[in-house]
């Protein structure tokens, strides 16, 4: 098996990169894209998840957590006992940030010493996050304004901007386009891959050699898995000298997180493959997929914003929990454990897609 796939894998990269402008697209314009598009997008915010750690538990640390609430931008899904609680929180994604009243917030307020009350917000999303902050901001002065007491003066506004603290862009759009250049070129070049064989006349004489059907498949697959963590590595380290984004989290965690999202974008492109009968088809396919794939990822919409029945539909969109892997490690640092659920869901997509062409595949040939 191993020297049926190595010549599998020798045709293939010899086939793929022969053609000089074949090695211009694997591998010069996804850098070229990185740079062009790492400074073009913005989001708007609402619906904002936030946790509420409320030390003082007084009348006028939750008449305050109300405001929030009311004011028709936050939703309080958390309550947690503590700010270590918040942190967990913020690396799972569960919420874009947080409320603290510290002990004796309401004393501060009736003496008019003066009372603080801490808004964190999740840095990765920099444009999310100043929103965030002015609208926490908003909320607090219209809460001050209203009280008898003169508690404009008394509550003081402090903000913290967790995993990006100066709100760069960057550190959250060039991780984000890294992953979208990774779907792109992995289903762009995939997709005609079976295809292309069929309308050249090579597919018989491939299926007469002693190669099974898998074999074929992960033939296919692992040269496109090579050129594109070449690829995805020259991006990263683009990233690293141009932009000053380093990898904050283990760097074999994002190893697997690429891995696996590299292996479900070709799962997709060859099922894609497969099913068509020309690599027009293929392609016009191909493109169809991706546009609501980066949609629906996140990325560009975040998906707390999205209907109900949307955000449960993007959990069968593979870049979703590419994006968030790959945020999660470079940006946040967070640990295998935090990002269980976007590798459950990775895996998932990568064996149903490689499966279903295998399958799809053999059903072609009858």
């Amino acid at each position: 098996m191993i020297i049926k796939l190595k010549a599998m894998l020798v045709k293939e990269l010899k086939q793929m990169l022969r053609d000089p402008k074949m090695r211009m697209i694997v591998f010069v314009f996804p850098l070229l894209q990185l740079m062009v598009f790492s400074f073009a997008l913005t989001m708007d915010v609402k619906n904002i998840d936030i946790a509420v750690v409320d030390y003082d538990r007084s009348a006028h640390s939750r008449e305050l957590t109300d405001s929030f609430e009311a004011s028709g931008y936050f939703v309080v899904q958390h309550r947690p006992e503590s700010t270590e609680d918040v942190k967990k929180l913020l690396d799972e994604g569960d919420v874009r940030g947080a409320v603290v009243f510290p002990k004796g917030f309401e004393k501060g307020i009736l003496s008019g010493r003066g009372a603080s009350v801490q808004v964190i917000a999740d840095g990765t999303m920099s444009n999310d996050a100043g929103i965030i902050m002015n609208y926490a901001n908003g909320v607090v002065n219209t809460y001050a304004a209203g009280k008898s007491v003169k508690v404009t003066e008394a509550v003081t506004f402090q903000q913290r901007n967790l995993f990006n603290p100066n709100l760069l862009s960057r550190f959250y759009y060039v991780p984000g386009l890294i992953t979208l250049m990774m779907m792109v070129t992995g289903m762009v070049l995939t997709s005609i891959a079976i295809v292309r064989e069929k309308e050249i006349g090579t597919i018989e004489q491939v299926m007469v050699t002693p190669i099974s059907r898998t074999e074929f498949i992960i033939g296919k697959t692992v040269p496109f898995m090579l050129t594109g963590l070449i690829t995805t590595t020259l991006m990263f380290i683009l990233a690293y000298f141009i932009f000053g984004i380093a990898v904050k989290g283990n760097i074999f965690l994002l190893f697997a997180v690429v891995v696996m999202s590299i292996i479900t974008y070709l799962g997709l492109a060859l099922l894609v493959s497969a099913s068509a009968r020309t690599q027009q088809q293929a392609l016009l396919t191909s493109f169809f997929l991706m546009m609501p794939s980066a949609l629906l990822s996140g990325y560009i919409f975040p998906v707390s914003n999205m209907p109900e029945p949307v955000q449960y539909f993007t959990c069968l969109v593979p870049m979703r929990w590419s994006l968030e892997g790959i945020i999660g490690v470079v940006i946040k640092g967070a640990t295998a454990a935090e990002l269980s659920k976007q590798l459950i869901w990775l895996t998932i997509h990568a064996v149903f897609f490689m499966v279903f062409a295998s399958m799809k595949f053999k059903k072609t040939l009858e």
